[in-house]
């Protein structure tokens, strides 16, 4: 059962390296239009959307997307309470 959490776990931190890496791209002009910054695009954009359809930006700052990681990581300890309670 701890493999499955594990596993879980890994993959939701790697998410959410992927989403900072996605996010601090848009400081470099043109990163977000390489092949790399369309595959980070790809994963990305579809989780963030859901944050910015009711967090509205700030002058012309985002903070959807800290809210999205501050989500990812409210995820995962959920995930180890349920893993601990279940074994």
């Amino acid at each position: 059962m701890w493999q499955l959490y594990s596993i879980l776990d890994l993959a939701l931190v790697i998410y959410s390296y992927a989403l900072l890496i996605y996010i601090l791209m848009s400081w470099f002009p043109g990163a977000r239009e390489s092949s790399f910054g369309n595959f980070l695009g790809g994963m990305c954009e579809p989780y963030l959307e859901q944050f910015r359809k009711f967090i509205p930006p700030i002058g012309m700052i985002d903070i959807s997307p800290i809210v999205a990681i501050f989500v990812l990581y409210l995820a995962r300890s959920g995930l180890l309470a349920l893993f601990q309670m279940i074994g």
